[in-house]
């Protein structure tokens, strides 16, 4: 008598930002016929053509349009991706940057940087964690930035939300982990995005998406605490955070102005 051959379950990821940039490229980099990609963004036309390529690399694909700051809609759509197949890994990678261009972070773009980069992730987090911690298992990975090691003066608003949401996902991972949940922080130099176009600075280690998105693959896998990298830059924030600010602060006011 032959056993019946169980289907096997397929990997979920859960991803915001998806429409572009490192969300679509971290979409790209995962999609196969063993995954479960639910793709979310604002851009409706660029989350389907992110679709459409993770679905021909054989991926079962399910895109959800919303904005990270609406909590009811972020978990309207989380509870739906779960109720299909069970979430194992959330990348919360929705964010916005700010001072661009030279433009000071007045007080508007202060709050919508906040409104996107801390209350956004939180939207995402918290309806997932409620889920994976009744399942006792499951993995949220947080992207968070090198400049969230320390505020600095071009971009306080953009820094301090990072750096915020850095000190959350280090909090959740001690938290969690006895509840067989992994958190992970990541935290990544500049990679060539819309968002780091608007630079008019030169942008040291540029890397590209896709090379980004195989290192923070690879991380994820392993469970690192925090993914940081490229290598020169995170070992420079990691210093940048160490010294005393009467030696780092004159630093940074030099520093090119985005």
């Amino acid at each position: 008598m032959h056993k019946k051959e169980m289907k096997k379950k397929k990997y979920s990821i859960f991803i915001t930002g998806a429409s572009s940039g490192l969300g679509k490229a971290l979409a790209e980099s995962y999609a196969a016929p063993d995954k479960c990609l639910y793709l979310c963004g604002r851009n409706k036309e660029r989350l389907y053509e992110t679709a459409a390529v993770c679905k021909e690399k054989g991926a079962e694909v399910y895109t959800y349009q919303f904005d990270v700051t609406d909590a009811f809609a972020v978990q309207e759509a989380i509870l739906n991706a779960d109720s299909v197949h069970p979430i194992d890994l959330l990348i919360a990678n929705a964010g916005i940057s700010g001072g661009v261009l030279g433009e000071p972070e007045g007080g508007s773009q202060t709050r919508q940087i906040f409104n996107t980069n801390i209350s956004g992730v939180v939207n995402c987090v918290l309806p997932t964690l409620e889920r994976m911690r009744k399942r006792k298992s499951g993995q949220v990975a947080i992207v968070s930035s090198i400049a969230g090691y320390r505020g600095l003066p071009y971009a306080p608003a953009y820094s301090a939300s990072k750096s915020c949401v850095k000190a959350w996902g280090e909090g959740l991972r001690g938290w969690l982990k006895d509840e067989n949940i992994k958190v992970n922080v990541i935290c990544p130099g500049f990679i060539k995005t819309p968002l780091t176009d608007a630079n008019a600075f030169r942008m040291p280690f540029l890397m590209q998406p896709a090379k980004a998105a195989k290192i923070i693959q690879k991380g994820i896998a392993k469970n690192k605490a925090i993914i940081a990298f490229p290598l020169p830059m995170a070992l420079g924030a990691w210093l940048m955070s160490a010294l005393p600010a009467c030696i780092i602060h004159p630093i940074l006011r030099h520093l090119p102005k985005k």
